[in-house]
């Protein structure tokens, strides 16, 4: 992978923007619907298919929302929307803390660290939804970042219905805390491992914020 030692840009400002990457989805769909909203008034097979891609195109509109956010301070933070679905020691001494991610979150992951992205690697698997204890198999991509607190490794898994992860920064680029990393599209659930030593400060079935909530305990 080509290396870049840009850092990315931070948030300045509080606002919503569209996920890079959603393009693709976003499109074929608008555009469907404002052909069918145009050709409405002339036509009622056009006017009865304006409602339901006017509605998908809201939808996705809404799917696909990148708001900004003012970065909350703490060692490690959130780097996605949702609800801890599991907190799990692992043989090694860290612990794993997974993030399940429903269709209406945002779906935009955020670097949980500042630090150096040392890898991304995509690793093909299923797509078997998030929840299910196979989706360990799922498709995904495995992140490491060289931090303060030494390799963090953050995992991105898609689902039954995300099947596409798309990753916005290669190998080599340094983040701040915060930053925009990469999307999953239509969410699944994102992994975050905690070195040994670090306590937890949230609790399963809690509601977190990707670049706000704080996940460790000082």
């Amino acid at each position: 992978m080509p290396h870049s030692q840009t850092s990315a840009p931070r948030d300045s400002r509080v606002g919503v923007r569209l996920a890079r990457g959603a393009s693709p989805w976003l499109l074929p769909t608008v555009a469907t619907a404002a052909l069918s909203l145009a050709r409405a008034r002339r036509s009622r097979r056009a006017a009865a298919i304006a409602v339901p891609t006017t509605a998908l195109a809201a939808g996705m509109l809404w799917f696909f929302r990148d708001p900004e956010r003012e970065i909350a301070s703490g060692r490690v933070i959130s780097p996605a929307d949702g609800v801890v679905q599991s907190i799990m020691p692992w043989k090694d001494g860290r612990t794993r803390v997974a993030i399940f991610m429903s269709p209406l979150n945002v779906h935009v992951n955020r670097a949980p660290l500042a630090g150096t992205v040392t890898s991304v690697e995509h690793i093909p698997g299923g797509f078997v939804p998030a929840f299910n204890k196979e989706s360990e198999n799922n498709e995904r991509v495995v992140w490491h970042f060289d931090t303060e607190l030494g390799d963090i490794e953050m995992v991105q898994i898609a689902g039954a219905v995300a099947r596409r992860i798309v990753p916005y920064i290669p190998q080599g680029t340094k983040v701040e805390q915060g930053d925009r990393i990469g999307l999953i599209r239509f969410g699944s659930r994102v992994d975050i491992y905690l070195p040994e030593g670090v306590e937890v400060a949230v609790e399963v079935g809690q509601t977190t914020t990707a670049g706000v909530t704080r996940i460790d305990r000082d």
